[in-house]
This record gives structure tokens, sequence and C-alpha cells, in this order.
């Protein structure tokens, strides 16, 4: 894994984390959505970053809505996923399943990620064994299916389980307490989810954050991930994987 790239993680309103991801080679910088324009651009000041890009992952305005505001100061361009082009303004380059971005000499490579909504994607840095998931998968949880389906959603999820397992996962919200409690509900047997969860309230009694997270760990633990394992589907039913993707995700909606 390379090391020469620096990723600033900050929260910003309510749960949301913001991401400025910069190459010291070429100076550029990616920030990744915009939940809060004066924010992004106030972390990269204080860094002495100027935001050369916008890399969007779906068009929910806590990730999208601060795009104009932040282009107007820096003239940065903005990435964006080609499926919800209609709905995010400003986009100066449209992407989809397979696209690669650069930041510098680094190379990301697009990723549909479908199922929070329609068009979402991820963007997977393939030299740092890193990826930026948005609202697709969250650490022991995955986002609402606002727009998509429980089959798109699985397809979705089962792109990122065969990422490299040392992969980390940077989503775009702290989550993790609430997902904990019902990943322990799903699946109660699991002595590694239990000890993870304990981590996570020690974590969050600390005021520290739980993302990024790395992929193994999720593979183990995570419910949503494994909907193709024979005790969850066992507990929760479905005779294929996103059946009972459909019911652990009706689940969570009403815990």
């Amino acid at each position: 894994m390379s090391t020469d790239i620096a990723i600033h993680q900050f929260p910003v309103l309510q749960d949301n984390y913001g991401f400025l991801v910069h190459d010291p080679a070429s100076k550029e910088t990616a920030c990744i959505d915009t939940p809060d324009a004066a924010e992004c651009l106030a972390q990269a000041e204080k860094r002495g970053w100027t935001i050369t890009q916008i890399w969007n992952t779906h068009w929910h305005p806590d990730h999208a809505g601060g795009n104009e505001a932040v282009k107007a100061v820096t003239g940065c361009k903005i990435i964006a996923p080609e499926a919800e082009s209609d709905k995010i303004k400003g986009i100066d380059r449209e992407v989809s399943e397979g696209n690669l971005v650069k930041l510098g000499k680094h190379t990301a490579q697009v990723m549909d990620v479908g199922g929070h909504t329609s068009g979402h994607i991820a963007y997977n840095l393939i030299d740092q064994d890193i990826a930026f998931v948005g609202d697709a998968l969250f650490a022991l949880g995955c986002g609402r299916m606002f727009e998509g389906t429980p089959e798109q959603f699985w397809e979705s999820l089962s792109k990122l389980k065969k990422l490299p397992e040392e992969t980390l996962m940077f989503c775009a919200h702290e989550y993790t307490q609430a997902n904990a409690n019902f990943a322990v509900h799903a699946d109660p047997d699991n002595l590694q989810l239990k000890n993870y969860a304990e981590w996570v309230d020690q974590k969050r009694k600390e005021g520290a954050p739980t993302v990024p997270f790395p992929l193994k760990r999720e593979l183990d633990t995570n419910p949503f991930l494994r909907a193709d394992d024979s005790a969850i589907q066992a507990r929760w039913g479905g005779n294929v994987p996103h059946e009972t993707f459909a019911a652990l995700r009706a689940a969570k909606d009403a815990f």
C-alpha cells in the first residue's frame, strides 16, 4: 500500500463526515462529497490545501448540496455519477462503473453501488486500499434503500465484499453505535460482533470516530454483508441472499 497521500476526516452537520484527500506531489485535493461547503473550505484552508476536485457519491443534499459554493471559491471540477446527473448541479465530468478518476498520480476506480439511491457510486483508490463508499455501506450497517431494489443493493454490497480484505472503508456517517445495536439483535450468537459492539461503545464514550473501518471486520460481523451466510438466512429467511437482505433491511428500518 502506498502512503504518499493524506486524508483528513472531520465531523460536520449532525452526524456526517467530510473527507479531504490530498496528493502532496501534485498539490491536488479532492473533497469527497460536500456536506457543508463552508466547513469543507475552512478545513482545506487550515491545511494550506486548495480543493481541485469534488467526488460525489450520490445526489442527496448532505452529499452534493455544497458543490456550487465550493466550486465558486476554488474553481474545482465536479465529478459525479452519470446516473444522477439530472439531480446534481455543476457537473464537469459524469462517471459510471469502471471509469477511472485521477488525483495526481493516484487512481480511483468508480464502482456502481446503487441501492441507497439508484445511481450511487463509490471511489476505490486502487493503490491505497481505500474506498469512499458514501451511504452504500456503513460500519455494521448499510444505507436505507430509498430508490433501489433488494436485488440491486445486494449486488452492490457483493461488489464491495470482493475488495481486498485490508481495504479501509470510509463511509459518510457516524451511525455505528445504532447499527451495532441492530446487528447484535440480528446475529446474537456472533461473539466477534459482540466484542466489536463493546469496542464501538467505548470509542463513542470517548468521543472518538469509528470510521474508517477495515473491510475484513465487516465481512465477519456486518449482517447486511452476510445475507448469504447460512446462519443469517436461517434466522431471517429467504431462499436467496437478496431476499434475506430485504428482510434485514426492513427489520432495521423498523428497529
